[in-house]
């Protein structure tokens, strides 16, 4: 099973058994394959496979590669996101899953108005509270709930979390239910339907989606390792 076709298959198939095994069905839960670092030709081949699916972590990433492939692709962007580039990413990305802040928020509520565009975008929650991560605390995302729903340009969709790494995937499993929890803690807390949980990557989307996950971001599982260029 060395092509990229057939691990895309593979991926597919393991995301229908985890959710068959919690007794969701497998259409509930959809693959984000994340192409971060990944060439133009990799893109081309997963969407030969049947995958419009995409993720990217940075903006110039998503800048470069969108005009070379087809129209009908949806990106995601999944990385941090300043402000100096909401106004460029907004017109090709049809979701940002690192809206981690008030400002952040506030920042593409107003470009998106600007723009005439009502982006999906979800919360990501630091539930670790990692000072190498970005996103909102949970006191911080409890109390700007009223503020964020005030927002009215861009559609909350839910929120999103990145465990701390571990080779377990295990231990990957308490996060996953705390964001699960937090989710029906806000849905109580605003009366507004929070549907999706973006969470679970390449080893341990499938605990992800026995805890609730809509969405999973795996990239290396599809295309391969990653390669980064050494520092000069």
């Amino acid at each position: 099973m060395n092509s990229l076709s057939d691990r895309l298959q593979a991926i597919r198939d393991r995301i229908a058994a985890a959710a068959q095994r919690c007794g969701r069905d497998p259409v509930s839960v959809e693959l984000l394959a994340v192409s971060k670092t990944f060439p133009v030709e990799a893109i081309r081949e997963a969407v030969d496979a049947g995958q419009l699916l995409f993720g990217e972590n940075k903006v110039q990433e998503i800048l470069g590669k969108a005009p070379q492939l087809p129209t009908n692709l949806q990106w995601h962007l999944i990385g941090h996101l300043q402000s100096n580039k909401v106004r460029k990413v907004l017109p090709v990305v049809k979701a940002i899953h690192s809206i981690g802040s008030l400002d952040l928020a506030r920042d593409v509520d107003r470009i998106a108005g600007e723009l005439g565009l009502f982006p999906q975008v979800y919360l990501e929650v630091n539930l670790a509270e990692e000072s190498s991560k970005h996103g909102f605390g949970v006191e911080q995302v409890r109390e700007g709930l009223e503020a964020l729903y005030a927002l009215k340009r861009i559609e909350i969709q839910g929120l999103m979390c990145i465990p701390p790494f571990d080779p377990d995937p295990a231990l990957s499993r308490p996060y996953f239910v705390r964001l699960r929890e937090l989710r029906e803690e806000l849905e109580q807390r605003g009366g507004v339907p929070l549907p999706r949980l973006s969470m679970g990557m390449s080893h341990d989307f499938e605990i992800a989606i026995e805890e609730g996950a809509t969405i999973v971001r795996v990239g290396s599982a599809i295309f391969g390792d990653r390669t980064y260029p050494t520092p000069a």
